[in-house]
């Protein structure tokens, strides 16, 4: 099982326990977080990178995987994300390094995978 298959296995797998638990405020989050990718001023292929390069600075590396995942869906592009990558090293300076890594490593792989159409058929956003 490829990082990919990993990552979005578990995250399905965890969003829905922690959403069948019924928590109001958790539920509440996670609709804003979905509801605050969506297009608006900007469009949603925008958003996502903008969410990328917060997380690299952040140094989330779920968080970093999963708008991976959703720019590419999107449409971004390698340049679009090597800007992005630019702009997070220069917010966060050289403590991104590893994280860029990281995400180059998971792009390569998402290049690799064939386009199925799915859709996360878990319950709304959260990294």
């Amino acid at each position: 099982m490829g990082k990919y298959d990993e990552f979005t296995r578990f995250r399905q797998q965890m969003n829905k326990k922690i959403l069948d638990r019924g928590n109001l405020g958790i539920k509440r989050f996670f609709a804003l977080d979905a509801q605050a990718y969506e297009p608006g001023a900007l469009d949603a292929r925008t958003k996502e990178l903008m969410g990328l390069a917060a997380s690299m600075v952040l140094r989330c590396d779920d968080c970093v995987a999963y708008h991976l995942i959703q720019a590419k869906e999107k449409g971004a592009t390698d340049e679009e994300f090597f800007e992005t990558f630019q702009v997070a090293l220069i917010v966060g300076g050289s403590i991104v390094i590893p994280h860029l890594r990281r995400a180059v490593d998971f792009l390569e792989e998402l290049e690799k995978k064939p386009p199925d159409g799915k859709k996360d058929p878990a319950p709304p956003n959260p990294k």
